[in-house]
């Protein structure tokens, strides 16, 4: 098993779930305001860094990285974990045109004005490329769903609902110094996604992510996580849930699907 996503151990809290998520970061590379009067839509590449999108007035479609059509509300958020190619449009059957044909002008640092020139009405999205801090390696990336949207997760974390207002606040009145502000609250919001989906049952994950919702093997889980480079033996880990050898190894195996 290869847990590595830190080489330094780090104090446990003793909730697993605050253990596995205290060293999730999201490192912003680039953000685009993007003002786009309509017809319009833009194909975004496959890349390694995870992709964030907020969904200003008038709203838009996805083509999603599962190659289906799916309409989005004013007012949401999208994290694509892994950066798959997909497409957002203002209205299905629009050709596309990649987001680097785009007129695009700088800002600050790593923040650009994305614009068209069509004359229609004008969708505004604040757009973003994020890396996370961890191993390519670490299961956390991988059991990820392909995409995740903020208003699906809204019910169970009334936080989100917060976040994408202010969002909504600085994406149109586009005042000084909002592209920065726009850029820490894109971070913050990307990571609650991410905290509410583990939070509320990771969808269909299973394996390891499962496991974060087990209180003895998400300890466990945490505590390797945070000691990658300690040479564990399956007997250390028993002794830190408290159960035999055999029961440790059954226990694990069940729930996250491999043996320790």
């Amino acid at each position: 098993m290869n847990y590595n996503s830190s080489k330094m151990a780090q104090p446990t809290s003793g909730d697993p779930l605050t253990d596995m998520l205290r060293g999730l970061r999201l490192d912003g590379v680039d953000y685009g305001r993007c003002v786009l009067g309509e017809p319009w839509a833009v194909s975004f590449p496959a890349q390694k860094a995870a992709r964030f999108h907020f969904i200003g007035p008038q709203g838009c479609w996805l083509f999603s990285p599962a190659k289906e059509w799916i309409e989005l509300s004013v007012g949401d958020a999208l994290l694509i974990p892994r950066g798959d190619a997909h497409v957002l449009a203002s209205a299905p059957g629009v050709p596309p045109l990649p987001i680097g044909r785009y007129t695009i002008e700088p800002v600050c640092e790593n923040i650009y004005d994305v614009s068209n020139e069509c004359g229609g009405p004008k969708t505004l999205l604040f757009c973003g490329s994020m890396h996370f801090n961890l191993d390519g390696s670490h299961p956390l990336l991988d059991m990820m769903p392909n995409l995740m949207q903020a208003h699906k997760l809204m019910a169970n974390a009334p936080g989100i609902r917060h976040l994408l207002d202010a969002m909504a606040g600085e994406v149109t009145m586009d005042r000084v110094g909002s592209g920065g502000i726009l850029a820490r609250l894109a971070d913050v919001l990307a990571a609650t996604i991410i905290r509410s989906w583990v939070e509320n049952g990771c969808g269909d994950a299973t394996g390891w992510i499962a496991a974060v919702r087990n209180p003895d093997i998400g300890k466990v889980l945490a505590t390797i996580h945070l000691q990658p480079d300690r040479d564990w033996s399956v007997e250390a880990l028993a002794r830190m849930m408290g159960a035999s050898r055999s029961a440790f190894a059954q226990r694990f195996a069940t729930v996250v699907g491999e043996t320790p």
